[in-house]
C-alpha cells in the first residue's frame, strides 16, 4: 500500500430433497437435515431453519469437493464426531452469513459522536471517570464496523489528549476474522466513509494493489481481532466494555440461545454502558437488565445517570 490517502416452518414430505439445481448430486432427507441443525446448534446456539436446505448444500458444495466427500451423509458422519473440532469449525465458517459495510446503521454512529463521546468527556474532565474506553464488536464479521467505530474513537477521543482506547472484535468464523484483520477492501467501498475520515485513516493501493484501500496501522492496533462462540462461556481479558455492538446477530439464535447470549453481553457491559443492536432486534422484554434509550440502543440500568 502506498502511503497516498484514499481520496476518492418443518418439511413433511418423506422424499429426498434437491438442494440446488446447479448441485444435483447433493441431496439431503429431512432427517439428515435435522441432524445437522442439531449439530449446529449445539456448536453455535444457532438454528438453521427448515427452509435453509438449499443454503446447507449449497455453502458445503466446495467443503465436501475439497475434502473428497460425495454425499452429505457421509460429510456428518466425518464432522459429528467428537474429535472433528477444526471440521465443525470449517462448516461453521461455511454456513454463517457475513453481511456488513461501514458506517452501517448511521444513526448509531451518529449517536455516538453527538451524545455518548461528549458525555464521556465531561465525566473525565470532573473526574468522574478515567479516559479508558472499551468497546467490543461481537459478530464483527469482515472488520468494517470495529474500523468505524475505532476511526471515530481516534478521532473524538484521541491517544493525544490522554485517551486510552482499545477494542475487541469476534466472530465465529475464522475465514471474516483472517480478512479483518489484514484491513484492506475494496476501493469502491470508499464511498462508505465520510471523507475526513477516509483522507485520515484509509490508504489508497498503488501498483499491483490499486483498485484496494487499506486501514491505517494506528487504527488497526486499537483493535484485537478474536474468534469467539457467543453461546459459550468467555473470559474476556477487557471486559466489562463501556459499549457493545451485537447487530444483526441475534436474529440468528432461538429464544433459549438468544436469552443466554443477551445475559453474557450484559455481564460484560458496565453500568449505564451502551448496547447497540440491528433494527431487527428488540429487546425490550427480553431482558431486566436492559433500557431502551432508542431504537436499536439499549442501557444496562444502574443508579447513575443514563444519556
Amino acid at each position: 500500500m502506498s502511503a497516498e490517502t484514499a481520496a476518492g416452518k418443518p418439511r413433511t414430505s418423506r422424499q429426498l430433497d434437491p438442494c440446488l439445481d446447479q448441485l444435483p448430486h447433493l441431496f439431503v432427507s429431512p432427517a439428515l437435515f435435522n441432524k445437522f441443525q442439531k449439530l449446529i446448534y449445539s456448536e453455535t446456539g444457532i438454528w438453521l431453519g427448515n427452509s435453509k436446505t438449499a443454503l446447507l448444500c449449497g455453502r458445503l458444495f466446495r467443503r465436501l469437493r475439497t475434502l473428497g466427500i460425495s454425499s452429505l451423509e457421509s460429510y456428518y458422519e466425518c464432522v459429528a464426531q467428537p474429535h472433528q473440532h477444526e471440521e465443525r469449525a470449517q462448516m461453521i465458517d461455511a454456513i454463517t452469513t457475513n453481511e456488513t459495510r461501514f458506517f452501517r446503521e448511521p444513526r448509531q454512529f451518529e449517536f455516538m459522536v453527538q451524545r455518548v463521546f461528549p458525555h464521556w468527556q465531561g465525566d473525565a474532565e470532573q473526574g468522574l471517570r478515567p479516559k479508558r474506553v472499551r468497546v467490543w464488536s461481537a459478530g464483527c464479521s469482515s472488520g468494517e464496523e470495529p474500523y468505524t467505530v475505532a476511526m471515530l474513537l481516534a478521532r473524538h477521543l484521541p491517544a493525544q489528549e490522554g485517551w486510552d482506547v482499545r477494542l475487541l472484535a469476534t466472530d465465529i468464523s475464522n475465514r471474516v476474522l483472517e480478512k479483518a484483520r489484514k484491513g484492506v477492501y475494496p476501493i469502491a467501498k470508499a464511498a462508505e466513509l465520510p471523507s475526513d475520515l477516509l483522507h485520515s485513516f484509509m490508504l489508497r493501493g498503488m501498483g499491483e494493489r490499486d483498485g484496494e484501500m487499506k486501514v491505517k496501522v494506528e487504527i488497526q492496533e486499537m483493535i484485537d481481532f478474536q474468534r469467539l462462540n457467543l453461546d459459550q462461556e468467555m473470559n474476556l481479558v477487557e471486559s466489562p466494555f463501556d459499549a457493545i455492538f451485537c447487530r444483526n446477530v441475534l436474529i440468528y439464535f432461538d429464544a433459549a440461545s438468544k436469552s443466554r447470549v443477551l445475559a453474557r453481553l450484559s455481564h460484560h457491559l458496565i453500568v449505564n454502558g451502551l448496547l447497540f443492536v440491528g433494527h431487527a432486534e428488540n429487546l425490550s422484554s427480553m431482558s431486566s437488565q436492559l433500557q431502551s434509550l432508542e431504537p436499536t440502543i439499549y442501557t444496562r440500568t444502574g443508579d447513575k445517570e443514563i444519556l
